[in-house]
């Protein structure tokens, strides 16, 4: 296909801010390039109302399901900018022959970096104790070490491996659950594998890097969290609809949970009536796992590949469906 006359839609509100040779390159390779004109993950309406006419879609957050899609009358390739394709009806995309691919690994290090990150703020009580000294406060926080403890990652894909080899430096033990462990990469850097019920019950810190499958939506749920240790931190920067709210806020009133990070929710974003967000051992962030320079940096380009790819009727490199 002459790319000079295809027509892109590209939704990711940070695409070329980062590296703005992501918007130079495209432009000049294809004849008309429309960018997400709300500033936020567009809804199915949004999107039905933007793909009439569109060859290829660079997609964000979007809600790509069966409605948004019946409006496309030419797509040919829904180039995921990230891993997740949840919000993409992938059975929609194939009866209508829609080619859909993701960027696998290109966020991982910005994500891991983020939960660590998170470790650190909710065990050292770092929000609360910054906003005490603007308040002109001086308290003696009793925070809690990463240092001899042991820290559970659910998901060692790429992930919860860069996460661990971040972890190697702070002396503490390091469990881990996957249904296809690398066991090589494991004991190459001093990872015990382990049950998931194994993991749950000994962690200090369980942090969740799953992908939203049927299996494992709401699996954080009561029975979940009563069999982690008490005291413990829950870490989620993979997916909301992962975690059940309701039983995590009842989790952490009760005293059974010490604290949480969160980077996700199952409603993005939360009301601002969230109990969640009104409890201080709770820090939450706006999804901005994958929001870093590098990070965007690398879907952009990912995301650019493979769509023209398929528009060149060349095989992409990671295709999902």
């Amino acid at each position: 296909m002459n790319l000079k006359v295809c027509r892109l839609l590209v939704t990711p509100t940070s695409y070329g801010k980062n590296d703005p040779r992501l918007k130079t390159e495209l432009e000049a390779q294809v004849g008309e390039v429309i960018y997400n004109p709300t500033g936020k993950p567009l809804s199915s309406a949004d999107v039905a109302q933007l793909l009439p006419g569109i060859d290829g879609y660079i997609a964000g957050l979007d809600c790509i399901d069966a409605n948004a899609l019946s409006a496309a009358d030419q797509l040919k390739v829904i180039a995921r900018y990230g891993v997740g394709v949840d919000n993409v009806d992938l059975v929609a995309a194939r009866e209508k022959g829609i080619i859909v691919t993701n960027t696998p690994g290109a966020n991982s290090v910005s994500v891991a970096e983020l939960a660590l990150g998170l470790m650190l703020a909710v065990a050292r009580n770092i929000p609360e104790a910054v906003e005490a000294v603007q308040q002109g406060k001086w308290p003696r926080y009793s925070g809690v070490s990463l240092e001899g403890k042991t820290i559970g990652i659910l998901g060692l894909g790429a992930i919860g491996k860069q996460l661990a080899r971040r972890l190697s430096g702070f002396d503490c033990k390091i469990l881990a659950f996957d249904p296809f462990t690398d066991t090589a990469f494991a004991k190459n850097n001093h990872i015990e594998l382990a049950t998931l019920e194994e993991v749950i019950r000994q962690a200090d810190f369980v942090s969740l890097h799953l992908p939203l499958l049927p299996e494992t939506r709401g699996i954080v749920n009561d029975t979940f969290l009563s069999k982690m240790k008490k005291g413990s931190f829950l870490i989620n920067t993979s997916r909301g609809e992962v975690v059940d709210e309701d039983a995590l806020l009842r989790a952490l009133q009760r005293g059974h949970l010490k604290g949480a990070g969160l980077d996700a929710f199952t409603i993005e974003p939360p009301d601002p009536k969230n109990p969640l967000l009104a409890l201080s051992q709770v820090i939450a962030t706006p999804h901005l796992g994958a929001q870093t320079d590098g990070a965007t940096s690398n879907m952009g380009w990912l995301a650019m590949k493979d769509c023209l790819a398929v528009l060149k009727n060349e095989k992409p490199d990671f295709r999902v469906a």
